[in-house]
C-alpha cells in the first residue's frame, strides 16, 4: 500500500495576506505524513513591478513575461514569497525547503509558443517532473515548498502557472504515493452562486463540469483550475479537493472525481 501524500496549492491572495497565510500554514503544519506546498504570488509581483516602473500586461489572467518581468517574478516568487513561507513553516516545526523547478532539475518546461498572435514571453509549459528526486526529499523528511518557476534546461528560467505546477507534481508523485491534491483559496469551494459561500458544489465530475460550464456557473479562472483538477484525477491522483485555506484538512469544499 502506498504512503499517503498531500500536495497543497495556495494562491497569491492567501500567501500575500499575513493573517490568511498564518491560518493556511497552521493547517498545513498539522497535516500528517509527507506533503508538498506549491504557491503563487502574482499580486506581490505586480506591486513590485509597479515600484520598478515595469508595466504589467495580462491576457485572460495570464501574465506576459518579458525579460524585465522575468527578473521581477524570479525575485518575488523564488525569493521574497518563497522564503517567507519557508521561514514561517520552520517556525511551525515543519522542515521546509524552498525550491523552483530549476533546483535539482525537478521541473523542466519549454517556452510557450506564440498562439493566436499572443507571445507570452518567458512563460513555461511543463514537460516533466522528476518524481524520483522529489520522493527522495520527501522520504528524508523534507517538505518541498515550490515557487511557480521552472527552467528549460538551457539556462533559462520560465514563469509557470502555479495551478498547473501543482497538478503536474501531484500526477508525477502518484507513482510513488497515494496522493491527495488540494487547491486552497479564499472561498469555501466551487460556488453555485458567486455571492453565497453556502452554495458549495460538493462534487464535480467531467459530466457535471461540462454542464456547469455551459450554464455559466463556472467561468474565468475557475475553468482552467477545474480542467487541471480533472486531468489530475484522470492521471491517477487519488483525491482532488478545492477548499478554503483555513479549512485545510477538515474535509470541506468541492471534491473532483471521475464519477
Amino acid at each position: 500500500m502506498k504512503q499517503k501524500l498531500t500536495v497543497v496549492k495556495v494562491g497569491g491572495k492567501i500567501v500575500e495576506t499575513p493573517h490568511s497565510l498564518e491560518l493556511l500554514l497552521q493547517g498545513f503544519a498539522r497535516l500528517d505524513g509527507p506533503k508538498v506546498l506549491v504557491h503563487g504570488g502574482g499580486r506581490t509581483a505586480t506591486d513590485m513591478a509597479t515600484r520598478l516602473g515595469i508595466e504589467t500586461h495580462m491576457v485572460e489572467g495570464r501574465r506576459i513575461t518579458d525579460e524585465a518581468m522575468l527578473r521581477v517574478v524570479s525575485m518575488v516568487y523564488g525569493g521574497l514569497v518563497n522564503k517567507n513561507v519557508v521561514a514561517r513553516l520552520q517556525a511551525a516545526g515543519v522542515n521546509a525547503l524552498g525550491l523552483t523547478g530549476a533546483d535539482m532539475d525537478i521541473i523542466r518546461s519549454h517556452r510557450r509558443p506564440v498562439r493566436d498572435g499572443i507571445d507570452f514571453g518567458f512563460v513555461g509549459d511543463v514537460d516533466r517532473v522528476d518524481a524520483d528526486r522529489l520522493a527522495l526529499l520527501l522520504e528524508s523528511g523534507v517538505v518541498p515548498v515550490v515557487a511557480p518557476l521552472t527552467h528549460d534546461g538551457q539556462g533559462n528560467l520560465l514563469n509557470t502557472n502555479a495551478d498547473t505546477m501543482a497538478g503536474e507534481v501531484a500526477k508525477a508523485l502518484a507513482q510513488h504515493f497515494d496522493v491527495t491534491l488540494v487547491y486552497c483559496f479564499e472561498h469555501n469551494g466551487v460556488l453555485a452562486q458567486a455571492d453565497d459561500e453556502k452554495s458549495v458544489i460538493p462534487l464535480i465530475t467531467p459530466e457535471i463540469f461540462q454542464r456547469l460550464k455551459a450554464e455559466g456557473v463556472v467561468s474565468g479562472g475557475m475553468l482552467p483550475k477545474l480542467e487541471n483538477c480533472l486531468a489530475a484525477v484522470e492521471a491517477g491522483v487519488g483525491r482532488v479537493v478545492i477548499t478554503r485555506a483555513d479549512a485545510l484538512g477538515n474535509g470541506c469544499g468541492t471534491r473532483i472525481a471521475l464519477a
